[in-house]
């Protein structure tokens, strides 16, 4: 039997198309559907590499008994977390209102009008402490459904409007303050699990958004830089390909959860980079090769963009086991079929990749991690960009999601856009992200940063929108994603509306409310760059090595290892930078034949230098 997920884009739900249940994708018509017929909706939300969604998969809904009940009580509809993060935002709020271990696979039941009124997340076939079976939540839900029905509905809508209510404020206000800020590294000193490294106990997540905010200031740089240098010694790290995976179960990093992540390992790929760029010492060098060599060989697909993910799972001498594959040494690998990908290709991750790359490929003068990102770049600016400018969320072997781009796509993309064109010089890729951004910001006044194509349609229907999805950990949110990529706009442009839309989006996030850096981390990043003095180095090179033309290959690579924001053009790039409206770059010119830099506090620039020792 199969059902109506065969076709989908996404391999999740192609993982589920010989299911007995008669599942559906997200759209309006399952809701018309389950309207009709007077039952009770099942969102149930995974993703591909997502081991408990596997787990659930095999003991319940390949269980013909189980099917049967759904399909004669229930109609339900699978979904792709990351196809679809807005859906998954909503319904993830909205089962915290359930349960407070809040995770994947999530399963939501709802009323045909999309509204929630109960949520769980992995249920066994058999009842365990804390877990009941799967067939007694079933029961459970339908008996509420069919004898206690107006307490259900009443029950639902007060939640929705709840959640309505909870969306952040427009924001009014200041943003927080560095001394705020020196608070928020104070608190993570605290929570420094002083023997293994990290934040807190079990399980345990790399934190990128936190150890970036941590990296960036001077109060908190050790402990960024002592916990990358454990991470990386960590079983959390493959030693062997390069790549890290998503989370350990155990306080010393023990047991990790298999699946490789292309947002961890990008992020990761940025912060170890830094490091080096810090520090010059061999460890940090070491894990960035290792990320580039990765991304590279494992996560690049064929036409140049990346996989979303790296299944945790694989079968291992007939065997199939989470985690086999990396228990064994290279040569033994190449006698086995490696874990597969997810080969969805999503913008926003893939901006994620497009500025690490773009950063080591600078930082260790690496043609072959800058030609990753480039690949990556064209690829999903020729894929992923339709013709009105509009973006597209998600595709799989050149086949297009229907899923609306949010603000996450427009930020990362953008933003990896703009690592990519200081790294190369080639402003081309500035300019793309530039329309990117003004995409966001409705008119040339506006200041506030809405998804260009809204939300999803049937979320909004069913008046679940969360406007802007504020959470964040892992990686950035949307809103940070966007305001970030808009920050470093103005800081090539000068112009003063990107600058104030970054403000307002931070003051609308964290503004008022308590600073948690382990929640925020990217946001709190982002308030550490505008409230604090920033560099702009702009390193401008002859257009040939011509007869008598004096390399100053030193002072080139001095600044590619500078904090702020670096930019190394030849005479010829400068002057299409400028001419492309990036004030940055107006005037900016060779002194005596050999490459010079301008160092600039936010437009206000030094005397230009020759000498990488006269860079301060």
């Amino acid at each position: 039997m199969t059902n109506r997920l065969a076709d989908a884009i996404s391999p999740y739900l192609r993982s589920h198309a010989e299911n007995p249940v008669d599942w559906q994708p997200w759209s309006a018509a399952a809701f018309d559907e389950a309207r009709a017929r007077d039952v009770p909706v099942l969102v149930s939300i995974g993703y591909s590499t997502c081991h408990w969604c596997h787990v659930m998969a095999r003991e319940s809904f390949s269980d013909p008994a189980i099917a049967a009940y759904l399909n004669e009580n229930f109609v339900s509809i699978k979904v792709d977390r990351e196809e679809h993060p807005d859906v998954d935002a909503s319904y993830l709020a909205a089962a915290g209102a359930f349960t407070q271990n809040l995770g994947w696979p999530l399963n939501v039941f709802v009323t045909p009008a999309g509204r929630p009124f109960y949520a769980g997340t992995y249920s066994p076939p058999a009842p365990m402490p804390g877990h009941p079976a799967f067939r007694e939540v079933l029961a459970a839900v339908t008996d509420a459904w069919t004898t206690r029905r107006d307490a259900v509905e009443e029950s639902a809508a007060g939640l929705t409007e709840a959640l309505a209510q909870a969306a952040p404020d427009p924001g009014v206000g200041e943003l927080p303050g560095q001394d705020r800020l020196a608070e928020s590294v104070d608190l993570l000193a605290t929570a420094e699990d002083p023997v293994y490294g990290g934040f807190g106990g079990a399980p345990k997540f790399p934190a990128s958004p936190t150890l970036a905010l941590l990296l960036d200031r001077a109060d908190g740089r050790d402990l960024a830089l002592r916990t990358l240098k454990r991470l990386g010694a960590t079983p959390l790290r493959d030693s062997v390909e390069g790549g890290f995976f998503r989370y350990a179960v155990n306080r010393d990093w023990s047991e990790p959860h298999y699946e490789r992540m292309l947002y961890d390992n990008a992020q990761l790929l940025e912060l170890y980079t830094r490091a080096w760029m810090h520090t010059g010492e061999a460890w940090a060098r070491l894990v960035s090769e290792g990320l580039v060599r990765f991304l590279g060989e494992v996560l690049q697909l064929p036409d140049g963009g990346f996989a979303s993910a790296q299944d945790s799972e694989s079968t291992v001498d007939g065997v199939r086991v989470e985690g086999g594959y990396y228990a064994l040494d290279e040569d033994s690998r190449h006698e086995q079929v490696p874990p597969a990908l997810d080969t969805k290709m999503l913008t926003g991750w893939n901006g994620l990749a497009i500025g690490a790359l773009a950063l080591a490929g600078a930082a260790f003068d690496d043609d072959t991690a800058l030609t990753l990102a480039r690949r990556a770049a064209d690829r999903l600016l020729q894929l992923h960009r339709r013709e009105d400018g509009a973006l597209v969320r998600a595709s799989i072997d050149g086949r297009l999601s229907s899923a609306v781009a949010t603000l996450e796509d427009y930020g990362m993309l953008a933003a990896g856009l703009l690592d990519l064109a200081t790294a190369t010089g080639e402003v081309s890729y500035a300019v793309a992200a530039r329309e990117l951004v003004d995409r966001t910001l409705p008119d040339r006044t506006s200041v506030v940063f809405v998804a260009p194509e809204g939300a999803d349609p049937v979320l909004t229907g069913h008046g679940l929108d969360l406007a802007t999805d504020p959470s964040e950990g892992a990686y950035p949110s949307g809103l940070s994603a966007i305001a970030a990529a808009a920050w470093r706009l103005y800081l090539l442009t000068g112009a003063a509306r990107y600058h104030q839309a970054a403000t307002a989006a931070m003051v609308r996030l964290v503004g008022a409310g308590s600073l948690n850096p382990l929640a925020f981390g990217a946001a709190l990043r982002l308030v550490n760059a505008l409230t604090s003095s920033v560099r702009q180095l702009v390193v401008v090179t002859p257009d040939s090595t011509a007869a008598g033309a004096t390399s100053r290959g030193d002072l080139v690579d001095a600044a590619r290892r500078r904090s702020g924001l670096v930019a190394v053009v030849t005479e010829k790039q400068g002057r299409d930078w400028a001419a492309a409206g990036f004030e940055l770059f107006a005037d900016r010119g060779i002194r005596d034949g050999v490459p010079t830099a301008y160092q600039c506090r936010e437009f206000v620039c030094r005397l230009p230098v020759t000498e990488a020792a006269d860079l301060v």
